[in-house]
């Protein structure tokens, strides 16, 4: 066998594992890594990502406002009204009920 072959056959896998890509985190900027680990948390009712999911209603991406409102409803049972094709004006009230609920929820827990 020609030793480049060899070489490459050799290379090519002890490589393949320092290139691999990221892992989808709820916490990413990248969309393409966010909604499969805000599909997940939903899945598993995380109740740990609620936080994040209120914070990414604000989200600049529909597709991230989206998963998030569909995972909060999934781990909560609510949307608040929440719409996430609304523009950002029409959002706010809902992503304020939505802020509200969270220090409450954060408040009887503390106790």
């Amino acid at each position: 066998m020609n030793r480049r072959i060899r070489l490459a056959t050799l290379l090519i896998p002890a490589l393949s594992g320092c290139f691999s890509p990221d892992k989808p985190s709820i916490s990413s900027d990248d969309p393409s890594l966010k909604i499969p680990a805000i599909r997940e948390s939903a899945k598993s009712h995380d109740t740990q990502a609620v936080r994040q999911l209120v914070k990414d209603l604000d989200s600049d991406d529909p597709a991230v406002r989206f998963y998030a409102i569909e995972g909060l409803k999934e781990i909560t049972g609510n949307t608040l009204g929440y719409r996430y094709y609304d523009d950002e004006i029409e959002r706010k009230p809902a992503l304020d009920r939505w802020k509200k609920w969270l220090n409450e929820r954060d408040a009887t827990t503390r106790r």
